[in-house]
């Protein structure tokens, strides 16, 4: 009977020799710092990641639907976006940037310990006999860390430039968790990196952390209705729960999508007042007719719009001053308090193509 606890690292071997090395080869970046076992084991997870959204997520926004849709031509570009991310962008990012980065910090592929003086296992020794509670205690952190950040990203302009292209989907499903500028990933990245290395993660453990967030998030972007009920839902995030993050903005309540910023744990929404529990399921998308646009566009022209309003931002002193923003001209970031909400809004969103009445509004033209 084979040994099944020896098929990952096999496979992972056998990836390395046969598929990676030789690609690495081919591209003449084979010496960097980076370990290509690294590589084969990411893109092992994002086989399996792409496997469970493919089979799993995909088929139940066909069987218990939050919003029908007459089609889903919206989401064909967070799917393809989500396979070039997963199966080559992700893992190569991993290989050229990650793990030489961790290396030049202490961290190893072989050690015990980063070296980081508030390693959690150096600091708390008990945690060395109990694996699972430490990684669970991993987990937390990163969760914790996850939810300031994505707070960050809305609250500050040039980032909410940048991440406003990952809310500009009116179709939110399965394949919607991906979307996103290569600039924003790029951060978010390094800033769970470096959080990694402070804290003393692994970098095969770092990359089960990763897989566990991407999967939570892939299911909470789903286009159903499942909900895990009074008590869970206080805990954990559900499809119900995130996709009232999603929602369009209520020009009569213009602060309500302000909600949920949660990961895995719904905890810190419950904590820290900014959950949103009992609203029925709403149209999402955003209600800037600027960044609405990105809908028009394909993979590499989503790329360079969010571009344009990134560089409109952070070359600008608006741009860093926190608060919630429009786009106006030249991607100058507007205030939205200076701004009058019912000029944005759009006719319900079943079908891709449907535009408000009376044409696309501008935000100079809802400026009160």
């Amino acid at each position: 009977m084979p040994d099944l606890s020896q098929l990952w690292p096999h496979l992972i071997a056998w990836l390395s020799s046969h598929a990676v090395i030789p690609f690495l080869t081919v591209l003449h970046i084979n010496g960097l710092a980076g370990n290509p076992d690294d590589i084969s084991a990411s893109l092992l997870i994002a086989a399996l990641q792409v496997a469970i959204i493919g089979l799993i997520f995909r088929p139940l926004e066909s069987w218990l639907p939050a919003e029908r849709w007459t089609d889903r031509k919206l989401t064909l570009v967070d799917r393809n976006y989500t396979l070039l991310m997963l199966l080559g962008i992700f893992p190569l990012f991993t290989y050229l940037v990650l793990t030489p980065f961790s290396h030049l910090f202490g961290g190893s592929d072989t050690s015990t310990s980063t070296g980081s003086p508030l390693a959690i296992s150096e600091l708390i020794p008990w945690f060395d006999h109990h694996p699972l509670l430490l990684f669970l205690f991993y987990y937390a952190i990163y969760d914790f860390v996850y939810y300031w950040m994505h707070r960050t990203q809305h609250a500050l302009p040039w980032w909410w430039a940048l991440h406003s292209m990952h809310h500009s989907q009116r179709q939110l499903s399965c394949w919607t968790n991906d979307r996103g500028s290569l600039v924003d990933g790029f951060i978010q990245s390094m800033i769970l990196a470096v959080v990694g290395l402070v804290i003393g993660v692994q970098p095969d453990e770092f990359a089960w952390l990763m897989l566990l967030g991407e999967l939570v998030q892939n299911f909470s972007h789903t286009n159903t209705r499942i909900g895990f009920g009074r008590v869970f839902e206080r805990l954990f995030v559900d499809p119900k729960f995130h996709r009232l993050h999603h929602m369009l903005v209520d020009p009569d309540r213009p602060k309500l999508h302000n909600c949920n910023y949660g990961q895995v744990f719904s905890v810190w929404d419950v904590l820290f007042g900014t959950a949103l529990y009992g609203e029925a399921p709403r149209p999402t998308g955003v209600g800037d007719p600027v960044v609405d646009a990105d809908n028009d566009h394909g993979l590499i022209g989503l790329h360079w719009v969010t571009l344009k309003r990134f560089w409109g931002a952070v070359r600008r002193p608006e741009g860093w001053r926190p608060g919630e923003v429009a786009f106006g001209e030249d991607y100058r970031p507007i205030p939205v308090s200076q701004l009058d909400l019912h000029a944005f809004a759009h006719a319900p969103r079943t079908e891709p193509d449907v535009e408000p009445p009376g044409g696309t509004t501008s935000v100079e033209g809802a400026l009160g």
